[in-house]
């Protein structure tokens, strides 16, 4: 006998599949090669059923930014539960690395995203709260280690917060240029200088 199911489980069960074919298409052909018509035939839908869940291109790729945030600060919370103190932040820092390497498509992605939003008024308004948030919520876990550690930080850890999150975008277009630019070890010991932590981690 078939089981049946509701239209609400349905609805999610059809989210769901869009959000993991968008992710496929805008990882293979960027952003702005990426159209609502190919993220539809990914997920094997007419693109009326994206419409029905996502008002644009730029909606549907903030649902799977909003969903990344989510997963990235979970990680981190959980990260800063298995250690404490300043070695919390080096164990931080040495998984925002892996991340990175290990989705460096999504970082290119995002950071051509970043640059279409920025001539997007709306759009820009929309990330720049994603982004608070995320900013936020790194500054939050860096203020909690500090404290944890009896450690003064450098400076506002927002700023902070700020400044390493920043190092990603620049640091992915170099070695866009050139795969060998700025090595692990000269990155590692310039984001170690600029939290205060010894590089003997």
């Amino acid at each position: 006998m078939a089981v049946r199911v509701s239209r609400v489980e349905r609805v999610g069960r059809n989210r769901e599949e869009v959000l993991a074919a968008a992710r496929r298409v805008f990882l293979e052909r960027g952003y702005a090669g990426a159209s609502l018509d190919a993220i539809a035939d990914e997920a094997g839908f007419s693109k009326g059923v994206v419409y029905s869940q996502f008002d644009s291109k730029g909606d549907l790729f903030m649902a799977l930014l909003e969903r990344r945030i989510a997963d990235r600060a979970a990680q981190n919370e959980a990260i800063a539960k298995r250690t404490r103190g300043l070695e919390a932040m080096r164990a931080l820092l040495r998984a925002a690395r892996q991340d990175s390497e290990a989705e460096a498509g999504w970082a290119l992605l995002l950071l051509e995203f970043r640059v279409h939003a920025a001539r997007d008024p709306a759009l820009n308004r929309r990330y720049a709260a994603a982004h608070r948030r995320t900013i936020d919520g790194l500054a939050a876990l860096f203020a909690r280690q500090y404290e944890e550690a009896g450690e003064t930080p450098p400076m506002p850890v927002r700023q902070l917060a700020l400044l390493a999150l920043a190092f990603g975008p620049g640091l992915l277009l170099e070695r866009a240029v050139d795969p060998r630019a700025c090595p692990h070890a000269v990155i590692d010991r310039a984001v170690h200088r600029m939290l205060g932590l010894s590089e003997s981690d």
